[in-house]
């Protein structure tokens, strides 16, 4: 009877355990105001999370408020990205980020490079600085990776146009090939004399992206040529 009594309160403390680490990885992640974004064939467990966020922070990325993971066509491997929290100063929105490594999502034999730093089968090396800008339409914000030649107040105005369909579309555009384009994800605007170039992520993730080459005649826009990237 001790016996069973005895193996009964070891059973009992080690589910105490189990519960207060569980409990103690959750509020870690709450104090981060953790954001998951998964791609089906790369997703991490809780525990894989813990790690790769104690990496971080051996890297350099002292606080990790996202973290997604993304496939690297066209091969089969995939990738992480952690991202620290945002800093906002008017329009220009700046933030770290750090690209991981998972070996088993990599080609077989694959190893660290030199200088990147190694825990358990994840590495990684030093976080950069990102930095994007804040465009508002309506009552909608969007933020773009690079703004050249041209104001955000213009770029406002041709995202508002294609957004709402304002827009005509030249002879070389392919309709069905302009429906994919995600219209809520513009990454670049750019402005050469008369040529202005709007680049676009593709609806799905980690399909590749578009460049649309626009011409603007007061408020009248029209998409002349369009170009896909394909992974």
């Amino acid at each position: 009877m001790m016996r069973s009594l005895t193996r009964k309160m070891k059973i009992h403390k080690k589910i105490s355990t189990t519960l207060l680490s569980i409990l103690t990885f959750t509020l870690t992640l709450s104090s981060y105001g953790l954001d998951r974004d998964y791609v089906p064939r790369a997703i991490l467990t809780k525990a894989q999370e813990k790690e790769v966020i104690a990496l971080a922070k051996k890297c350099g990325l002292k606080e990790v408020s996202k973290i997604s993971t993304h496939n690297m066509y066209p091969s089969p491997f995939r990738g992480i990205q952690l991202q620290g929290p945002e800093k906002i100063k008017g329009r220009e929105v700046s933030y770290q980020s750090l690209s991981m490594s998972h070996g088993e999502w990599l080609e077989p034999g694959a190893k660290p490079r030199k200088g990147q730093i190694q825990m358990g089968k994840f590495w990684a090396g030093k976080p950069y600085t990102r930095k994007k800008t804040i465009l508002k339409v309506g009552k909608k914000e969007f933020r773009t990776g690079s703004i050249n030649g041209m104001t955000p107040e213009q770029c406002e105005t041709i995202l508002g146009l294609l957004l709402s369909g304002k827009y005509e579309i030249g002879p070389a555009v392919n309709k069905k090939t302009l429906e994919q384009v995600g219209w809520n994800t513009p990454s670049n605007f750019s402005k050469r004399g008369e040529s202005i170039s709007v680049g676009f992520l593709h609806k799905a993730k980690d399909s590749g992206f578009f460049d649309l080459q626009i011409k603007m005649v007061g408020k009248k826009l029209t998409i002349e040529q369009m170009f896909q990237a394909i992974p």
